[in-house]
């Protein structure tokens, strides 16, 4: 008598957590997939002579902007766009912070670390004085103030965490430091001589004053090693104040729109707290040195794919309907922190 076993086979089921975690992960990989293939294609433009002098990231949105208004965007990609836009980015801000140590903030020095707080802040306020006056929209000339007086790009996209402006707004903002950062970085060293500055003080002044940090690693070095050094050291300590103005506007947003006072609840954007964590981290155990240029290239690239993310959300006709009154804006801010450093340096530094 033969006895057959059963041999039917219970499938495990794939738990419904897992599913679901796939299920998003497919909708982001569309978006995704075409924001990294910007970023991507930005890197490889800056082997074009003359190109290179531009940083990938403004090459990411300017690609990405060019491909959303002829190709467009399909659905499919709305979702890893957004991912790219909004957690990427946020993420790559805060990992600038392991690129600043406090001692490097120190070497800097009381002195100039006065021309570069005094800079900013004046800027910022200046910046938007005139553009209430100008009529350029709250907040835009917000922005542009953020973008001017901080660290360009990066600053603009933290800022918009509590400004919370729409995409071409941004968009606007990124150009603006963009074209007033790259005029700045070929005009500065012509202008060392006449200003009268050492190597340190032009590192200084373009490190107070410049938008972007590799615009200050370019205009500085033009004035030599020791100008170059100093002048990235002073703009890394520049890029610290971040964190106290989003929380600064933070707490304004939410006072005026709560009319609570000093007791309302600020936001506090998590990636402000994780780039303020990072610098301590990074100055009590600092990466090694192997470790930095890595550190650092990770970081320039997920910030690419977010503003080719950027790009690729940036409608045309939205942009142009700005007119030109906030590029002018860009323009006044960009001549008063250049100008203002430069006169803080003969008072406090020289």
């Amino acid at each position: 008598m033969t006895v057959s076993a059963d041999t039917t086979s219970v499938a495990c089921p794939v738990p419904a957590a897992s599913r679901s975690g796939l299920s998003a992960l497919s909708a982001l990989m569309p978006g995704l997939g075409l924001a990294v293939a910007v970023a991507v294609a930005a890197y490889a433009l800056r082997f074009i002579p003359g190109v290179a002098t531009f940083s990938p990231m403004i090459l990411a949105i300017l690609i990405g902007a060019i491909w959303r208004n002829t190709i467009g965007t399909p659905e499919s990609t709305r979702a890893g766009i957004s991912f790219s836009l909004k957690r990427l980015l946020r993420l790559a801000v805060m990992l600038l912070g392991l690129q600043l140590t406090l001692a490097q903030v120190a070497e800097v020095g009381v002195a100039g670390m006065a021309v570069i707080i005094l800079t900013l802040v004046s800027t910022f306020l200046a910046t938007k004085w005139v553009g209430r006056l100008m009529g350029v929209e709250r907040q835009l000339a917000e922005l542009i103030a953020a973008g001017t007086s901080i660290c360009g790009a990066s600053a603009i996209v933290a800022t918009n965490s509590v400004t919370e402006a729409d995409d071409e707004d941004v968009a606007y903002a990124v150009a603006c430091v963009t074209v007033f950062g790259t005029i700045a970085m070929f005009v500065y060293p012509l202008l060392q001589h006449a200003t009268g500055l050492g190597a340190r003080g032009f590192g200084l002044w373009a490190g107070a004053s410049i938008h972007e940090v590799a615009q200050v690693v370019g205009a500085a070095f033009a004035g030599g090693d020791t100008a170059g050094q100093f002048g990235t050291v002073a703009k890394l300590s520049r890029v610290l104040m971040l964190a106290p103005l989003v929380l600064s506007l933070g707490f304004v947003a939410r006072r005026n729109s709560t009319g609570e006072g000093p007791a309302a609840k600020v936001p506090v954007p998590w990636f402000v707290v994780g780039f303020v964590a990072l610098v301590i981290l990074n100055s009590v155990m600092p990466l090694p040195a192997s470790a930095r240029p890595v550190a650092g290239a990770v970081t320039t690239f997920l910030l690419t794919v977010a503003l080719a993310a950027m790009g690729l959300e940036t409608h045309a006709r939205r942009l142009l309907a700005k007119g030109i009154r906030p590029f002018l804006l860009g323009a006044f801010a960009a001549a008063f922190i250049a100008c203002t450093s430069l006169v803080l340096i003969k008072l406090l530094w020289v």
